[in-house]
């Protein structure tokens, strides 16, 4: 594998999975510009698969895509795979999911990803899944990460994702522990 495509148009996401795949014997480039694959799938794979796919047929190439986002058990699994879009920007999506919480004392909520490579022909090589359990704040703690990082309490470290350094992040969450599994698979 010489080149994998990153299905994304987004450099930051392409340098976030660099970090996790910088030991691969290849290189990684972001998706042409003009692409656009709309997110239908009713799950995280399903949508990591989808644009995965989409992106090997139309450049030919290897591409390797994933989906992700907090799901929290008392809303029945919301904002689920629609986490970036359930509000314009983090600090809303943050104020929407505790507004929706309220004083519910069950706070339990997990971040999952879901990653997929497909072969030039768009045929799935390799999926993998990860997830982190923790619980939502009353309240935003930390000035790291991103999204709702603040919020996401990891009980095992006693932080949030907003105060673990980058190195404890990538170990412990979900995008880490998913791409930590797919890594071994795709040596082979």
């Amino acid at each position: 594998m010489k080149q994998l495509i990153v299905a994304t148009g987004n450099p930051g996401k392409l340098k976030e999975m660099q970090s996790y795949l910088r030991d691969l014997p290849c290189t990684l480039a972001l998706k042409p510009p003009e692409l656009d694959v709309e997110e239908t799938g009713t799950t995280f794979m399903e949508n990591a698969r989808l644009k995965a796919k989409t992106v090997a047929q139309a450049t030919g190439k290897c591409a390797i895509a994933d989906d992700s986002g907090l799901a929290v058990a008392a809303l029945n699994g919301a904002p689920g795979i629609y986490s970036a879009r359930y509000a314009e920007t983090d600090q809303e999506r943050i104020a929407r999911v505790l507004r929706e919480l309220g004083d519910t004392p069950d706070r339990a909520a997990k971040f999952v990803c879901a990653v997929a490579i497909a072969d030039p022909n768009g045929a799935i090589a390799l999926e993998k899944e990860g997830i982190c359990q923790g619980e939502i704040l009353r309240a935003p703690r930390g000035n790291n990460g991103f999204g709702y990082d603040p919020i996401f309490y990891v009980p095992s470290v006693q932080q949030t994702f907003a105060e673990m350094t980058p190195d404890q992040k990538e170990k412990l969450s979900h995008r880490g522990q998913a791409f930590s599994a797919l890594f071994p698979d795709i040596l082979q």
